[in-house]
């Protein structure tokens, strides 16, 4: 069962994201970067206060991702994809991305700031940099 509410079209834009986003990072970056667009949709806090949906998080203005400015995000989501995209629906997480609610990828060689959004590095998983709200900011995650 799903931890919200989706369609088939909203499907097909978390995964064309979570392509354009992290394709770079396999399919474990996929996913982290899955865990991101889910939480924002569940955390009702923030700058995600009503962005409680897919399609509200991808398209959210300001605060939302670069991927959808990418060629990446503009093709139909291959089978694979949306099937990463489905077990983020359905509630897989994968450290560190597991409470992130932003991640960003340093300039090759730089390490992550330790601050991002005034929130804490969680970790990093290959080229990006993960971080999420303090314990109690946004209790729907912790």
């Amino acid at each position: 069962m799903p931890i919200i509410n989706y369609n088939t079209s909203e499907l097909d834009l978390m995964a064309r994201l979570m392509r354009a986003e992290a394709l770079g990072e396999g399919d474990l970056g996929m996913l982290m970067v899955g865990n991101v667009i889910v939480n924002r949709a569940i955390a009702n806090c923030l700058t995600f206060k009503n962005i409680d949906t897919i399609k509200k998080v991808v398209y959210q203005t300001p605060g939302g991702f670069s991927g959808i400015n990418s060629t990446l995000f503009n093709h139909a989501a291959t089978t694979l994809e949306k099937e990463l995209a489905t077990r983020n629906l359905n509630g897989q997480y994968y450290f560190p991305a597991t409470n992130a609610l932003w991640f960003y990828a340093p300039t090759k060689g730089a390490n992550c700031v330790s601050l991002w959004y005034n929130q804490q590095l969680s970790g990093k998983y290959k080229n990006h940099c993960f971080y999420e709200p303090y314990p109690g900011v946004c209790n729907e995650l912790h």
